[in-house]
């Protein structure tokens, strides 16, 4: 069972910065992608960014230039830097990661979601 812990939300005014950490844990045998998404009140779950194993990023077109994704391989983490935050980033952010499990299985965990609000 892999498990998917997530920290760093909270409030912030219009132009500041947040910074998302996700740690992943369990019977990981290897990790593909790690991914983050967002759901905004009365909207759909989005996607935000993904990074995968070899270090490639894909950003939506909303967060390019603001975001920055980075992972760290050895510590199943993945964060999130969020700068110049504006009121249409309030959401609440999901991390996603993708993998093997240590008996070989694929599989697809989500963290609980941390809230962003963005405010003044």
């Amino acid at each position: 069972q892999v498990r998917l812990v997530e920290s760093g939300g909270g409030l912030v005014q219009p132009g500041g910065s947040l910074r998302l950490s996700c740690a992943a844990s369990g019977t990981i045998f290897s990790i593909n992608n790690m991914n983050w998404y967002r759901q905004a009140p009365g909207k759909q779950r989005e996607f935000v960014v993904r990074i995968s194993s070899g270090g490639s990023t894909n950003y939506a077109d909303s967060v390019k230039g603001r975001f920055t994704i980075s992972r760290d391989n050895a510590k199943n983490t993945v964060d999130l830097q969020m700068n110049s935050l504006k009121p249409e980033d309030t959401a609440v952010y999901y991390c996603n990661v993708d993998g093997r499990s240590d008996n070989w299985q694929i599989f697809s965990a989500w963290g609980q979601g941390t809230q962003v609000t963005v405010s003044s």
